[in-house]
């Protein structure tokens, strides 16, 4: 009970666990919606085979990496908006909001035009003949559209930033139910439709982004939200806004691109080890990605309180919120680390697919193996994810860029020489990447207790 005391004092304090767990509460339900989407794809192409899996693995990855230069630039309108409405200028936030868009809408077209890249990429990665045209197929469907889950995106990082999450939270469930429904409808061929597998699954990830984003863009135009924070004034091109927007956005922009660059070139080479260890690692990064997902909610809340303290000029407020945030997350990673330690197997089998398969009885002792390793991964990203997004909400968005660029670029020599080089196994090629980014965790750490990230002053500028 004392120890309990202790690692809760200062709950009900301003940047305490309570106002945290408020704002991180449905951002963790949506984060865990999204997760659930993505898992069910994934768990229902199982049923069918492993290549669809494989390939929905392989051209969500690739997805992500095409749109995550945007997607990172619009999200740090989440710590700009949360800056103004902290300083009390509600209608700059609005006009920081609608900056994202204009660049979420520019975004589009440009994903379209280097997606040829990405396939030839596929080919490039020696991805396996039995996954290759699944992967294409998958990949064609969401970029066409894109833009819905990108808006969606973006206005969700408005309402997280002015401390409305339940909105976001409400629209990614609309999103999930969707999602799930169309899933099983046309994956399967349910009432009267085609059995459409992979194409099925792009096709009802694209319409439960549709839906939430539909869900959003009422509440934002709507009248209550237009006249509290002047919608309406916003829709305009502004340069000092947008000038601040991609300053201090385009940093985690490449960030988010480089790293998932390097994510899907690290996937890729699992990959193209066979579908056996592609099976397995598919398999393991799912979990690893359930697991994730509610950390994700958490650094969304953090980056949002850090941005509205330092826009108050409270650093000190937003240093505890990131305490309160690596507290929370290290409580969760406990409970995922004894789940992936004790029945790792059983979470495996949960892909099982219908028909017995050789491929899938041989990736089960892999994937088994690297799920253990993994409880250790989940507990540094608890505090990673804190830090970043206290950082983040600063305004240190260029110092995050290179330290996490470069690590994760370097997993990717580690991995190619553990595997190619060394002739080492799967597992302890995923053990070498834990302990790497352990040892690029405590760069963060070393940054967050210095201090320099409280001297930013991003709206003042």
């Amino acid at each position: 009970m004392t120890f309990l005391k202790k690692y809760f004092s200062r709950y009900h304090e301003p940047g305490g666990i309570r106002e945290l767990l408020t704002l991180a509460l449905p951002m963790i339900i949506s984060t865990a919606c999204d997760g659930v989407m993505t898992f069910t794809d994934r768990l229902f192409l199982a049923r069918i085979g492993s290549e669809q899996m494989n390939a929905a693995m392989g051209g969500g990855v690739t997805m992500q990496m095409l749109m995550f230069f945007f997607v990172g630039l619009t999200g740090y309108s989440t710590a700009l908006v949360a800056q103004y409405f902290g300083a009390g200028e509600k209608h700059n936030a609005t006009k920081a909001a609608f900056q994202a868009i204009l660049v979420t809408l520019l975004a589009w077209p440009v994903i379209l035009l280097i997606k040829p890249l990405a396939i030839s990429y596929f080919e490039f990665m020696k991805i396996p003949v039995s996954q290759l045209n699944y992967q294409v197929e998958y990949l064609n469907i969401l970029t066409w559209g894109a833009v819905f889950g990108m808006m969606r995106y973006t206005l969700g990082c408005y309402f997280t930033g002015i401390g409305k999450t339940k909105i976001v939270m409400a629209a990614t469930l609309v999103a999930m139910v969707v999602n799930v429904v169309l899933d099983y409808i046309l994956i399967f061929g349910k009432l009267g439709f085609p059995a459409m597998g992979v194409q099925g699954a792009a096709i009802a990830t694209v319409a439960g982004g549709c839906a939430a984003m539909i869900i959003l863009l009422s509440v934002y135009v709507g009248r209550t939200n237009r006249k509290e924070f002047g919608v309406m004034k916003s829709f305009r091109f502004n340069f000092g806004v947008m000038k601040k927007l991609i300053y201090y956005g385009s940093p985690a922009g490449f960030e988010m691109f480089l790293n998932f660059m390097a994510f899907a070139t690290m996937i890729a080479m699992f990959h193209s080890q066979g579908d056996v260890v592609a099976t397995a690692t598919t398999i393991m990064f799912n979990w690893d990605l359930v697991s994730f997902i509610p950390l994700l909610g958490i650094e969304i809340a953090v980056t949002s309180l850090a941005g509205r303290y330092m826009g108050a000029g409270k650093p000190d407020i937003a240093q505890h919120a990131a305490i309160s945030a690596i507290k929370t997350g290290i409580l969760y990673s406990v409970i995922i680390l004894a789940l992936f330690v004790c029945i790792p197997e059983q979470l495996v089998r949960v892909f099982h697919p219908e028909k017995q398969s050789a491929i899938f009885e041989d990736a089960v002792p892999i994937a088994v193996a690297m799920i253990r390793l993994a409880a250790l991964y989940v507990l540094v990203e608890a505090v990673v994810i804190a830090l970043v997004g206290a950082l983040r909400g600063a305004g240190d968005t260029h110092f995050t860029m290179i330290v996490s660029v470069i690590a994760h670029w370097s997993f990717i020599p580690i991995l190619y020489v553990s595997l190619n080089v060394l002739k080492l196994s799967v597992p302890f090629s995923w053990f070498l990447l834990i302990l790497f980014f352990l040892l690029f965790s405590t760069v963060l750490v070393f940054r967050f207790r210095s201090g320099k990230w409280k001297r930013i002053r991003v709206i003042q500028e």
